[in-house]
This record gives structure tokens, C-alpha cells and sequence, in this order.
């Protein structure tokens, strides 16, 4: 007998790009689409009502907010504020939900809908910038704010984009490899470094005010402003591959738990160059203060796309590129779940 196929939570429209959770409202924000490019496929940025229904997780939609002709790539959230990567900009957009006077909870409760549904009356992908929706009880409006190009190469793609811990600033990175940083929510530019050569493939500001920025040229950097503190070196307490150049694929701070003051930070590294016989991927926690490796641990032969850290800094979720999820404990990096099922992601990997 094979698998049970896990139920699915919600199909968007267009391609899906970039996840978030609104901790504050329980929100699942989707975005993605299909581009510039004249194929019919939407860009948009969907907005989700996440509940418990019969000892189910649904996602209902309550808000679609048109992005025109601009695919959602990436996205960093603050507050109601959410930074949104669109080709070789950054598009600043608040959004704002208010439950409604009326509400009918007893028919919500006896409800039997189980799996992905959208709710009557959603809005549909081409409404305007803007405008608000009235779903079940629920008002939300989403308003466009300020929008500034923060990549320059001749081929210009934002690739990345992350808050500072207080959300008064946020970083940006990209294919021309310099990182910028950015007033919030003026968008006023009040740093500019070259931090790689080539791509920057993702980036992690810390509370101290630390940055660190992993790119193509296969190194991993922590900056101070635009001063380099030092380079990671993974490799020292780990694996050594004389014909197999690994280059880092995601960097993300997390606390200690039980340590209010502690930070880690964690990395993953993959082959730079995909071969017939894969090589492991790895992941490495490094004490946040001296940026020394802590451990190592291989975590699989599938090459690994996306990195996250529970609040509480005391897991660690891991996604690839053919949409198998897995869960590892920050601590020791023991994994503790792991499913080939993209269906599972936001379920299972959103911590």
C-alpha cells in the first residue's frame, strides 16, 4: 500500500513564490504569478484565513490584491507592513483586518467543509489595488505604499528581502550582488555595499545589528554596516570534498531557547554544481556572538531551497526543490519529520 496523500490546503491560481504567516491574525499570505509575460496566468498576493474545522486545517480565501503585471518572488513581513520582492523592486504594502459586528459563530461552527475552499464572495484576482473585501464577517484592506528599485545588473532581480528586529529598517539583495538598506516606511536608502560577487542568495540581519549575506561566488559574510567582521568557514568541524565545491543556500538567525540574550544562526550549504550521483546537503548552527561552527549535519540528498526558525528558535524547518519538507531540532539538528508532499508545507513546515 503506498502513502496516504496528505490533504491539500489551498491551490492559488499562478505559481506560488513566496509564504507567509501573520502571527498576529493567523493569516497565510501567498504570493506569486506568472510575470510580465502575456500567457493569462495572474500576479497576484492572496491573503488566507487558516482554521481548525472537524479536526482539520483549512485556508479559506478572504482577500486577492492585484500586482498587475509584477510576480511576487519574495517577501518579508512586519507588523501589517509587508515587503514584497517584484522584479527589480521592492514594493512596500500594508494591509489591515477588522472582525465585523454580526458574525453568525454558531454557523461557522456547525460548518462540515473540510480541505481547501474559498469563501462566497471572494475577491477575484483583477480587483483593484486597495480595495477592501468583506468576507464572513471579516473587512480587509490592502493599499499600496512606497516602491523603490533595489537591483541594477543588466539583468535586474531582487532575490531577497528581510526586516531588522525592530522593522525600522530592511536589507535587500540581489542578482548584482550589493546589499541595500532602506528606511522603513519611506524607503529612504541609508546603506549601499558591494557584499558579493554575484548573486545574493539570501541574507539575515540580526539583533545587534549584525548582517549576513550567503551568495553564488560561494561565500557566506558578516558584515557590521558595510564593514566585513568575518567570512564563515562550515567546513572546519565538517566534511571535506576535494572535487565537490559547496556554495551556501540560506542563512537565518534563531534564538537560544531558554537564553533571552543567546542567538544562533544557522546555515545550509549545497553542491554548487548539480551532478548525476548528488552529494549530501548540509546544515550547520553557529554560535551567534563569535560566529563559530557548532555542528554539522547532513540533511539529505535533495537539494534544499528554503530555510526557516520557529519564534522560539527551537526547530528548524527545511524545504527542496521537488517540495518535500522536513523538521529538524535547532539544538542538535535531529530531524524529527520529514514528507514528500509539497501539499504539506504550509501545514507542517510554517512554525
Amino acid at each position: 500500500m503506498g502513502r496516504r496523500r496528505a490533504p491539500e490546503l489551498y491551490r492559488a491560481p499562478f505559481p506560488l513564490y513566496a509564504l507567509q504567516v501573520d502571527p498576529s491574525t493567523g493569516l497565510l499570505i501567498a504570493a506569486g504569478g506568472g510575470g510580465a509575460a502575456k500567457t493569462g496566468i495572474k500576479n497576484g498576493v492572496h491573503f488566507l484565513q487558516l482554521e481548525q474545522i472537524n479536526g482539520r486545517l483549512s485556508a479559506s480565501l478572504l482577500h486577492s490584491h492585484d500586482t498587475e503585471t509584477r510576480a511576487t518572488m519574495n517577501l518579508a513581513l512586519a507588523g501589517n507592513i509587508l515587503a514584497a520582492g517584484q522584479d527589480a523592486h521592492c514594493q512596500l504594502l500594508r494591509f489591515q483586518t477588522q472582525q465585523q459586528k454580526g458574525k453568525n459563530k454558531a454557523e461557522k461552527a456547525g460548518s462540515k467543509e473540510q480541505g481547501p475552499r474559498q469563501r462566497k464572495g471572494a475577491a477575484p484576482a483583477e480587483k483593484k489595488s486597495g480595495a477592501e473585501t468583506h468576507q464572513d464577517g471579516v473587512e480587509l484592506k490592502v493599499e499600496n505604499l512606497q516602491a523603490v528599485q533595489t537591483d541594477f545588473s543588466p539583468d535586474p532581480l531582487q532575490k531577497v528581502v528581510c526586516f531588522n528586529h525592530d522593522n525600522t529598517l530592511l536589507a535587500t539583495g540581489g542578482t548584482d550582488g550589493y546589499v541595500r538598506v532602506w528606511k522603513v516606511p519611506s524607503l529612504e536608502k541609508v546603506l549601499e555595499f558591494k557584499a558579493h560577487e554575484g548573486e545574493i542568495e539570501d541574507l539575515a540581519l540580526g539583533p545587534d545589528g549584525k548582517l549576513v549575506t550567503v551568495g553564488w561566488d560561494l561565500k557566506a559574510c558578516v558584515w557590521q554596516k558595510d564593514q566585513l567582521v568575518t567570512q564563515l568557514h562550515w567546513q572546519e568541524n565538517g566534511p571535506t570534498f576535494s572535487n565537490t565545491p559547496y556554495r551556501y543556500q540560506a542563512c537565518r538567525f534563531g534564538q537560544v531557547p531558554d537564553q533571552p540574550a543567546g542567538l544562533r544562526l544557522f546555515t545550509v550549504q549545497i553542491p554548487h554544481k548539480r551532478l548525476r550521483q548528488p552529494p549530501p546537503c548540509y546544515l550547520t548552527a553557529w554560535d551567534g556572538s563569535t560566529f563559530l561552527p557548532l555542528r554539522t549535519k547532513s540533511c539529505g540528498h535533495e537539494v534544499i531551497s528554503c530555510l526557516s526558525v520557529s519564534e522560539s528558535g527551537t526547530f528548524l524547518g527545511l524545504g527542496t526543490v521537488t517540495g518535500s519538507v522536513a523538521i529538524y531540532i535547532a539544538f542538535s539538528l535531529q530531524g524529527v519529520f520529514l514528507c514528500g508532499c509539497c501539499c504539506c508545507y504550509v501545514s507542517d513546515l510554517l512554525l
